[in-house]
């Protein structure tokens, strides 16, 4: 995705699915709708649904480009959390190369699985993190 806000309809709506899920608490349920997109479009389906988390937690009202990563000790963080303020500056900036290259290694390093429910869990908490603001 080259465009910071495509993204089809079908993907949205897994997405939508997806934070319904992690909203619920059911982890079972957000690996079992990453799984059944997976089944439906493969890897590159996961990686729009991604990037829709992604645009939820980022919101649509943030300039493109020029965003820096501050994450104090980013280095020490679980992979999967390094991954998810990875993806996420990815997103802001509108780097979808990059977001790609994200979503490829953790693929390889057999941590995508964990990687797409910290996603998932990060964007249920700035979502409830919004409503009591």
């Amino acid at each position: 995705m080259t465009d910071r806000r495509d993204g089809s309809d079908e993907s949205f709506t897994d997405a939508a699915e997806i934070l319904r899920s992690a909203l619920a608490g059911d982890s079972d349920g957000v690996a079992g709708a990453f799984d059944a997109v997976v089944d439906r479009d493969g890897v590159a389906g996961a990686y729009d649904v991604a990037w829709c988390l992604a645009a939820t937690m980022v919101g649509d009202d943030v300039p493109v480009g020029g965003w820096t990563l501050d994450f104090p000790g980013i280095d020490e963080a679980r992979y999967d959390a390094r991954w998810v303020a990875r993806f996420l500056s990815a997103y802001a900036n509108s780097d979808a190369s990059t977001g790609e290259a994200l979503f490829g290694a953790a693929l390889a390093d057999g941590q995508l699985s964990e990687c797409l429910l910290t996603l998932a869990g990060s964007a249920v908490a700035t979502l409830r993190r919004r409503r009591a603001a």
